[in-house]
């Protein structure tokens, strides 16, 4: 504790970024501040011998005991010192710092106003330029929406279709004006696009329009493509929230609320724009009993990781439902990056305060509804003896017949349920195993930096693979625990049912044959299965992805140039073979479109 002393009293009075660590040098903790010097020393009590302060929490409490060393980092300035201290707690996951594991980026929509025609897409971070007008977030169903305005108006479809010399056959279905001939002015067309944002700003106009357009699909017996309009209606419906708050201002706001109870907390997120809320995302967290829950803590996490480097910021405030101790901080950091003012309030009384209760609301709702699990992933941190309970789980497998076609694939397993919307695959070069393993690896830890790792890697394979997992990590500086699960020998048939399976564990403290009705076994099993599904399925479309080139190839009268038109214009070989014959007569001639209809429907290439 001498040497813990010395340090705390060289501090310089000056911002930076400071790490405890325990004895045996485990991270404990990082913090960033204004002055190292005031806000380190504040954890401690000097007299007579070095002890925690007596007003910290007692999680704070608990962790200052178990530091033994300290090391820090001065930069510029407290905004530096928050980028840093940001970057650091993502990949390093210290033990008493809250993690919320929502780095994700949501979809927006937007318009260059800079093109001529311009047309409504999808993004995810900053689009480069200027007269750029966003709308959203859209946690989900953005596509839905999208899909819907290009449906219902007669926008310029594809990128591509600006830059043809003649109009192409969405001007044929009656889906476009063809600008590229002329057909339409850009102030006409402009008018256009006014209705369309006019309807996306207004979800239940949007609603009521595709509605429309469902019951006119059904009367004239179109009844797949009315299907199809039903389900997109049920998607967008499924996101809306009802306020029962209408807002004088048209003020457009971001709401974060953040509630716990002993063994979950939820953040969520309300959207609101011009008045309206027109979109909302929720997420669940577990509460590790050890480390505990710091709400102060929880609510600058979420702004830092919503409000990302690439992000658009399409709010004028952003509303939380407590106050926390460094919202001044993130208030001055978002005005910095962002280049403008940016308040972060919290409201006490008023419109605001009714709409922060909102999101209070919501997230009460979701925490009463959240399944009380038997808290396996407790018992299997206990039973493997972790660092983390592994609340967040990413398995990996990968496939090939005789070295070919080698492809691998990541699921991840988060509070309870699988996140298929963060399932990667990777086409892989190497033929064994063994290295193609270490290629899927070593592509994930370089996507670290934006994608911060799990709490536990499972690995479809032995203890080799597991080793050979751990030295990657170990080589890109990361601590994570790696499980592996190894595929039964003994009858590559045997069905893995409840009471039939014989696979076996292997972790950093050896190997472990649990029974085969083992809930922790159960467990694994499950994420594996669902990784080797995935990797399957990959590989299966990437087999006949190559066939379906080779057949169309074969067809007299295609060659490379008209199968890249209809790729360009289908999207995906799966497509190509649900197209009708007018749309293929269109694209490469009658002659053509009769061919590969004949000789898809002569080779049935069963694509998924």
């Amino acid at each position: 504790m001498q040497e813990l002393a010395k340090k705390l009293r060289s501090l310089p009075d000056a911002p930076g970024v400071y790490q405890y660590f325990d004895q045996n040098g485990r991270l404990l903790y990082v913090g960033k501040a204004k002055s190292l010097k005031k806000r380190v020393k504040s954890y401690f009590r000097f007299s007579p011998t070095l002890t925690p302060a007596p007003n910290l929490s007692p999680r704070i409490f608990k962790m200052i005991h178990e530091t033994k060393n300290l090391e820090y980092i001065v930069v510029e300035s407290e905004n530096d010192a928050l980028i840093l201290e940001n970057s650091l707690i993502k990949q390093l996951k210290p033990k008493y710092n809250i993690l919320l594991r929502d780095d994700k980026t949501y979809p927006y929509l937007y318009v260059d106003f800079n093109e001529i025609f311009p047309r409504i897409k999808l993004t995810r971070k900053v689009v480069q330029g200027s007269n750029i007008r966003y709308f959203g977030p859209f946690p989900s169903a953005a596509k839905e929406i999208l899909d819907s305005l290009y449906e219902l108006f007669p926008l310029v479809q594809k990128e591509s279709c600006i830059k043809g010399k003649k109009a192409c056959l969405f001007y044929q279905m009656k889906r476009c004006l063809a600008p590229c001939e002329g057909y339409v002015t850009p102030k006409e067309y402009a008018q256009i696009l006014d209705k369309a944002i006019f309807h996306l700003k207004d979800k239940q106009r949007l609603i009521e329009k595709l509605q429309n357009k469902m019951h006119e699909y059904a009367e004239q017996l179109r009844f797949e493509e009315a299907a199809s309009l039903r389900d997109r209606i049920k998607k967008i419906e499924s996101v809306q929230i009802q306020s029962g708050i209408d807002f004088a201002k048209m003020e457009n706001l971001d709401i974060f609320a953040i509630e716990e109870n002993e063994k979950q907390a939820v953040l969520v997120r309300l959207f609101m724009r011009e008045g309206k809320v027109i979109s909302s995302s929720s997420t669940l967290y577990r509460i590790d009993k050890e480390k505990g829950f710091d709400k102060s803590e929880a609510y600058k996490r979420a702004l830092l990781e919503f409000y990302q480097t690439q992000t658009p910021l399409t709010a004028s405030r952003i509303i939380v439902a407590h106050d926390f101790s460094e919202r001044d901080s993130i208030q001055n950091y978002l005005s910095e990056k962002f280049g403008k003012k940016i308040t972060v309030q919290h409201p006490l009384r008023g419109e605001k305060r009714k709409i922060a209760n909102l999101a209070l609301l919501n997230a009460q709702e979701l925490l009463k509804k959240s399944t009380t699990q038997n808290q396996i992933e407790d018992v299997i941190k206990t039973y493997f003896q972790l660092r983390h309970s592994p609340y967040r789980i990413e398995a990996f497998d990968n496939s090939h017949i005789s070295g070919s076609n080698p492809v691998g694939a990541m699921v991840v397993y988060e509070n309870g349920k699988f996140v298929k919307s963060d399932y990667r695959h990777y086409s892989l070069h190497h033929k064994d195993e063994y290295a193609q393993m270490k290629e899927l690896l070593t592509r994930r830890c370089e996507s670290f930096a934006s994608n911060p790792p799990p709490d536990l890697w499972l690995i479809d394979g032995g203890e080799t693979l597991r080793q050979l997992a751990e030295d990657i990590l170990q080589s890109h500086g990361v601590v994570i625990d790696v499980i592996a699960i190894a595929k039964e020998k003994s009858d590559a048939k045997t069905h893995r049912a409840k009471g039939k399976a014989k696979d076996i564990l292997y972790s950093s403290k050896g190997i472990h044959k649990l029974s085969p009705a083992d809930e922790k076994l159960l467990f694994f099993q499950k994420i594996r299965d669902e990784v080797h599904r995935f990797a399957l399925n990959f590989h299966r479309k990437k087999r006949q992805k190559e066939s379906m080139i080779v057949e169309l190839l074969k067809v007299k009268g295609i060659g490379e140039g008209k199968l890249k038109k209809l790729l360009r214009f289908y999207g995906s070989f799966e497509k190509i073979k649900e197209g009708s014959f007018e749309e293929l007569q269109h694209l490469v001639g009658e002659k053509a479109a009769q061919k590969i209809l004949e000789h898809l429907s002569k080779h049935d290439l069963n694509l998924l």
